[in-house]
C-alpha cells in the first residue's frame, strides 16, 4: 500500500474513534461540558491533560526547532517543560481547591470584580486564538503533504471534526477523546524515533542512542564542514537576554495557560488533581525526553540525503507557481537513496531548492545566498523524518496521524476555553444569570463554532509557523494570567485595582510589542515590521517576560496604593493554601463593579 492509501487508514479509523467518543460522550448540562461534571479519574485526566498540552508545537514544531537551531532549540524544551513541572507544583492544587470552572471565573471572584473577570475573559481569548491557529497551521500541513489537498482545505477538515466532539461533548467528549489522541501520538512519536536510532546507532532507545552513540560528534563535524556552527555549541545566535526571556515566557506561560488549568477542574478532588498532574508529567516526558534524539536523527539524514544529490530533472510545477526539482542520491555504499519524498513535499511548497551554480547538485549552506536548499520549513521536519529515513509507508502514514491527533487534541481544549469566557464567564455570570442549563449549553456551542471559524483564517494565514505562532501565545499567557494567579493564590493584599491594571498594562504591551515586531506576518499589505526587537533586543517570543514583569509590578503598586480587599477575600486566601476535605470550594458573591 502507498503512503496516500496507509494515510488515509489510519486517519478514518482514528477520526472514527474520536466521532464515535464524542458522540457517545455527548451532554446537556453545563457541569458536563465546561468540567466533564468534575468525575474523570486521574489517570485519564493526566493522559488528556499531556495530549492538551502537548500541542502540534511539540509534536510537529518543536524537533523542528532543535533539529534547526541545535542546543539553542533547548530553550523551547526547557520552557515548556519547566512550565508544566510549576504549574503542576505550584498553582494547579489551590486552583482546583478554589472550585471554579475557568480561569477567569478565578480571577472575578478572587478579586471580587466583574470587572477583573471581562479583562481575564479578554487574555483568555488572545491567548486561545493565538494558540489554536498554530494548531489548525498544524492540520493544514500534515492534510496538504499526505493527502495531497490545499493547506486552507485541510484547515476545514480538521475544523469540522474538532467542532464535532467539542459541540456535543464539551469537556466530557474532548477530555476521552484526548485519552484517545494520546495514545496515538506517543505511538506515532515513538516509533520512527526508535526505528530510527536503530538504523542509525544500533540502539533502539532513542535517549541512550543520542547521548552514548557518536552521532553528535558525526553531526557536528558534517554541520561544521557546511559552514554552520557546532550542532552542540550552546547559544551563538541569540543574546543570552533573550535567551533567558524566551525560556522564562515559555516557562510561565506555561503556567498560565486556561485551556491546561481547566483540566484540573475535571477532577473531583485536590488529591485527585495532584494525582493526575504527576500522570501528566509522566506522559508528558516519555515525548519530550525522545524529541532531542528524534531532531538530531531528522538533521543528520537531512543533510546525509540533500547535499550533493544530483539534479535530474526541473520543470515548472503543476499550478506554474515554482520549479519542481527531480532529485537522486547514493548513500556511502553506493546505493540509491530514495528520494520521492521531496517530490511531495515541493507540492507543499514547504520544500524548494534551486540550483544557483547550475552544477546539477544540490549544495546546502549556513551562507543562505549560496544554500541551494531555499525553503525548508522547519514544520516539516519530524513529519518527513520517517519519509528521509525510508521507514515503511504504514509508520509514514502513523506519523501523520499522531500530528492530526496532537493539533485536534489541543485546539479542541483551547475552544472550550474560548467558549467557556464567553458563555460562562460573561454570558451566564454577567448578562443572564438566570439562564436555564439548555441555553447555557447552547451559547457554549455557538461559541465553540465562533471560535473555530476565526481560529481557521489564522491557521489558513498564520503569522509564522507552529512553534512560533504558539511561543507568542505563551507570552500572552505569561503576561496576562500568571502574575494575577500567583498574587491571587500568595499574595493577600492583592486588590481588584491591581489586578484589572496589570493585566490590562502587561497583555496590552506583549501584544503591542508583537505585533509590531511581526507586521508583515500578520497585517495583510504590510510588508515590513513596524519596528525591530527595541526593548533590549529581546525577540517577539521572549517579549512576555517583560509583560508578565510588568503585569506583576503594576499589580502590587496598584494593590498598594488603593485599599485593600475586603476582610473575607483575605480569610479566603489564607484558608486556600491549608489543606481541607477533598473538594472543598469558595465561592464568593458577585461584585457589584
Amino acid at each position: 500500500m502507498s503512503v496516500e492509501a496507509w494515510t488515509y487508514l489510519f486517519i478514518t479509523i482514528t477520526f472514527s474513534i474520536y466521532l464515535y467518543i464524542g458522540w457517545r460522550s455527548r451532554v446537556r448540562e453545563s457541569a458536563g461540558f465546561y468540567v466533564a461534571g468534575q468525575g474523570v479519574p486521574a489517570i485519564a485526566n493526566g493522559a488528556a491533560t499531556a495530549a492538551d498540552w502537548m500541542s502540534a508545537a511539540s509534536f510537529i514544531s518543536m524537533a523542528g526547532l532543535i533539529s534547526f537551531m541545535g542546543y539553542d532549540g533547548s530553550i523551547y524544551l526547557m520552557g515548556w517543560t519547566g512550565g508544566y513541572v510549576l504549574l503542576a507544583l505550584l498553582l494547579a492544587p489551590y486552583l482546583r481547591k478554589f472550585g471554579k470552572y475557568t480561569v477567569p471565573d478565578f480571577v472575578g471572584d478572587r478579586y471580587y470584580s466583574n470587572a477583573a473577570r471581562v479583562v481575564a475573559v479578554v487574555a483568555a481569548i488572545f491567548v486561545s486564538l493565538t494558540y489554536v491557529a498554530g494548531q489548525m497551521r498544524g492540520v493544514g500541513i500534515v492534510f496538504s503533504r499526505f493527502l495531497q489537498v490545499e493547506i486552507e482545505v485541510g484547515v476545514f477538515i480538521g475544523m469540522v471534526i474538532v467542532a464535532f466532539f467539542a459541540v456535543l461533548g464539551g469537556m466530557k467528549g474532548i477530555t476521552w477523546t484526548q485519552v484517545a489522541q494520546y495514545m496515538v501520538l506517543i505511538v506515532a512519536f515513538l516509533i520512527p524515533a526508535v526505528a530510527i536510532a536503530l538504523i542509525l546507532t544500533g540502539n533502539p532507545i532513542p535517549q541512550l542512542a543520542f547521548t552514548t552513540s557518536d552521532i553528535l560528534p558525526r553531526l557536528n563535524e558534517i554541520s561544521v564542514d557546511l559552514g554552520f556552527t557546532e550542532y552542540t555549541k550552546p547559544f551563538v545566535d541569540r543574546p543570552m537576554l533573550d535567551v533567558f526571556c524566551i525560556t522564562l515566557a515559555l516557562m510561565v506561560g506555561t503556567a498560565g495557560l486556561p485551556h491546561v488549568i481547566v483540566r484540573f477542574y475535571t477532577v473531583k478532588d485536590v488529591r485527585a488533581a495532584r494525582y493526575s498532574a504527576g500522570w501528566a508529567l509522566l506522559f508528558i516526558a516519555l515525548l519530550y525526553t525522545t524529541a532531542p534524539a528524534l531532531a538530531a536523527f531528522a538533521r543528520y539524514n537531512l543533510i546525509d540525503s540533500l547535499h550533493g544529490a544530483t539534479v535530474v530533472s526541473t520543470g515548472p510545477s503543476e499550478d506554474g507557481t515554482y520549479t519542481h526539482y527531480k532529485l537522486a542520491a547514493k548513500n556511502h555504499e553506493g546505493k540509491d537513496l530514495n528520494l520521492h519524498w521531496t517530490d511531495q513535499w515541493q507540492k507543499t511548497k514547504l520544500l524548494q531548492f534551486n540550483d544557483k551554480n547550475g552544477n546539477g547538485q544540490i549544495e546546502m549552506s549556513a551562507d543562505k545566498e549560496a544554500s541551494e536548499v531555499t525553503t525548508l520549513d522547519r514544520d516539516i521536519i519530524v513529519l518527513s523524518t520517517p519519509e528521509v529515513a525510508n521507514l515503511s509507508p504504514w509508520v509514514i502514514a502513523l506519523v501523520a496521524a499522531g500530528g492530526l491527533a496532537a493539533a485536534l487534541s489541543t485546539a479542541a481544549g483551547l475552544l472550550l476555553v474560548i467558549s467557556s469566557s464567553i458563555a460562562h464567564d460573561i454570558y451566564f455570570r454577567l448578562i443572564n444569570p438566570h439562564a436555564d442549563e439548555a441555553h447555557r449549553v447552547l451559547v457554549g456551542r455557538g461559541m465553540v463554532i465562533l471560535g473555530l471559524i476565526v481560529a481557521g483564517y489564522f491557521g489558513a494565514h498564520p503569522p509564522g509557523f507552529v512553534g512560533e505562532v504558539v511561543a507568542f501565545a505563551f507570552g500572552l499567557a505569561a503576561a496576562s494570567f500568571f502574575p494575577i494567579i500567583l498574587l491571587g493564590i500568595f499574595y493577600q493584599r492583592a486588590n481588584r485595582e491591581g489586578a484589572i491594571a496589570g493585566m490590562i498594562v502587561g497583555l496590552s504591551f506583549t501584544i503591542f510589542y508583537i505585533v509590531g515586531t511581526t507586521a508583515q506576518k500578520i497585517i495583510p499589505g504590510v510588508e515590513a515590521p513596524f519596528f525591530g526587537n527595541w526593548c533590549f533586543g529581546i525577540s517577539p517570543q521572549g517579549i512576555g517576560t517583560v509583560g508578565m514583569l510588568l503585569n506583576l509590578i503594576v499589580c502590587l503598586v496598584v494593590s498598594k496604593l488603593t485599599p485593600p480587599p475586603p476582610q473575607e477575600v483575605q480569610d479566603m486566601v489564607a484558608d486556600l493554601r491549608i489543606p481541607a476535605h477533598p473538594g472543598a470550594a469558595y465561592i464568593l458573591d458577585e461584585g457589584t463593579e
